[in-house]
């Protein structure tokens, strides 16, 4: 599927970044990060391959099958973006990532970050409706930047003011020290939740939770 990543880039163009709600879909931005319902297939791929790199596994432990292994291949697409920053050659070699990217009611809620000033895919964000909790990675040359805050700051936003959510959670590892000091700052506080959590590849780890109160309200998309 994705067979010419590694060839030489060039700029080309896109679909444009939303910057509205519309039915079904949502966008959102922080200071430095804007958030969006994949537009298409890239945008989801990208998106995954944001956390698919062994910092970030250590901490989530997906199936292979949940992830962008290659290195070579997450490195290209990270260094591309929506709009003007994805190649021509690009699209002109992997036409089925054009393709429109369709959310599932069945699956979390889902947003691709984009950074603002470079334009690149920088990570994503999920929400499962359900259980209220948020979840979400940088892209790693946009970790250790301050931006870890932003992501839940717009996670918190997404469930309350998107979503209708007065209350929502996040669990993280107790030793993965930058997660909790970005959840701290963008305003999550210590909430009861299961000590222990058992990875998807089988693996078990300490856990602690954080909770964020907001007024619930909706957006006009949905």
């Amino acid at each position: 599927m994705i067979r010419s990543l590694l060839r030489r880039r060039r700029a080309g163009s896109g679909p444009a970044i939303p910057v509205a709600c519309t039915p079904g879909r949502h966008a959102l931005a922080t200071r430095h990060l804007l958030f969006y319902t994949p537009v298409t297939k890239l945008d989801a791929l990208a998106a995954i391959a944001a956390g698919a790199d062994p910092e970030a596994q250590h901490w989530q432990g997906n199936q292979m099958d949940q992830v962008v292994p290659d290195a070579d291949t997450r490195r290209t697409l990270l260094g591309m973006g929506p709009g003007g920053a994805t190649p021509r050659w690009f699209v002109r070699s992997n036409p089925e990532l054009a393709e429109p990217f369709e959310p599932s009611p069945e699956l979390p809620e889902f947003m691709v970050c984009v950074h603002r000033d470079s334009g690149r895919y920088a990570g994503y964000l999920e929400l499962h409706h359900d259980s209220a909790e948020i979840g979400g990675n940088l892209a790693p040359d946009h970790r250790g930047r301050g931006l870890g805050s932003e992501l839940f700051l717009a996670g918190a936003e997404f469930a309350h003011s998107h979503a209708r959510l007065p209350t929502v959670r996040a669990g993280t590892a107790t030793e993965n020290l930058a997660c909790r000091r970005a959840l701290e700052r963008a305003g999550f506080v210590p909430t009861p939740g299961p000590a222990r959590h058992t990875l998807a590849d089988g693996r078990e780890i300490d856990t602690v939770w954080y909770g964020h109160e907001g007024a619930a309200s909706t957006c006009a998309g949905p």
